[in-house]
């Protein structure tokens, strides 16, 4: 039986929950940004919340809603990365067993802070093994709960609270560009902008080597691909979740894609005009915004920026390099 969509008044319960815990975050802007591109920008700097990304959101409100007996069994969890750290921190902070599935060629400051967190982390090949039979698996072995990184209620839940915050910050918005990966950031977005800026024009913003949702929502079925080479690596999977395709599906979102080039040049005008360290997913919003600027010329335009976890030596190589024409 197909289980019920969560709602905005799941997204109202996740911000009581996750209050006192997680960074309200700030709402930035940049005359620079904004006089080249013709639009005001209003930035939700979620590459300043805690442990560095979003997804602190809604591995938080997920696992404190965990029973006592789920608590003391522990939560098992596979990510490239941020949703990984922010499963460790939040079962640090409620004092529950994690282990975290990540692929070997995860971000060696990703696996740290997992580890750092208290997380015990289980390796696995991205491209030759499947993380959720491996996740499976260990639920199954050791009575685990599982918490997906983005195809779950409470999860899609405490992600909606980002686009609740700025919705309340700047009010209605004309657009708003969203990183899309598994779903869950752009799942949650829809929920709040339907209670709160039901006229704001959704973008959804994929890798251009990822587009898996995009295709999916074209072809009204979950598409699944081959695992993306690009340097997004927090959107660097295979297919949608479920739950977050019938979200976005009912909502019909516009899904659009950005390269890697122009995820490193919406690197290097964060870190230029705005002092800001921002991952390449994280970018996703701004490099696509850059595209489609001329058509949303005058507008009033948000830009969820995901997350700033990037190894010191990774960033600078990035901005080294020669920017795109």
């Amino acid at each position: 039986m197909t289980s019920p969509l969560p709602t905005f008044e799941d997204v109202s319960d996740a911000a009581a929950r996750i209050s006192g815990q997680a960074h309200r975050t700030p709402v930035l802007r940049s005359r620079l940004i904004d006089q080249q591109l013709g639009v005001q920008v209003l930035f939700k700097c979620e590459n300043l919340q805690r442990m560095g990304a979003f997804k602190f959101r809604g591995a938080f409100n997920a696992l404190s809603r965990f029973t006592p007996e789920q608590r003391r069994a522990g939560v098992v969890a596979y990510s490239s990365g941020n949703h990984a750290q922010a499963v460790a921190l939040s079962a640090r902070i409620l004092g529950i067993p994690a282990t975290i599935v990540m692929p070997r060629d995860a971000p060696a400051v990703k696996v740290a802070a997992t580890e750092g967190y208290g997380g015990r982390v289980v390796t696995y090949d991205r491209y030759g093994e499947d993380r959720e039979a491996i996740g499976a698996a260990l639920v199954e072995r050791h009575g685990l709960t599982l918490v997906p990184p983005y195809d779950h209620p409470d999860v899609v839940a405490g992600q909606g609270t980002a686009a609740m915050e700025l919705f309340e910050e700047t009010g209605p918005l004309d657009a708003l560009f969203v990183p899309l990966g598994g779903g869950g950031l752009l799942s949650g977005t829809v929920l709040a902008a339907g209670a709160l800026a039901p006229g704001c024009r959704l973008f959804g913003v994929e890798p251009e080597a990822g587009n898996d949702a995009q295709q999916s929502l074209r072809e009204g079925r979950i598409v699944r691909i081959p695992t993306p080479h690009t340097i997004a690596d927090g959107a660097q999977v295979t297919h949608i979740g479920e739950l977050n395709f019938r979200i976005l599906r009912a909502a019909a979102p516009e899904v659009v894609t950005a390269d890697d080039a122009g995820l490193v040049d919406a690197m290097r005008m964060f870190a230029t005009y705005m002092k800001l360290i921002v991952e390449p997913t994280g970018c996703l919003g701004l490099a696509a915004l850059r595209t489609h600027a001329e058509a949303l010329r005058g507008r009033r335009v948000g830009v969820l920026v995901s997350g700033g976890n990037i190894d010191p030596a990774r960033f600078a190589e990035l901005l080294a390099a020669p920017a795109a024409p």
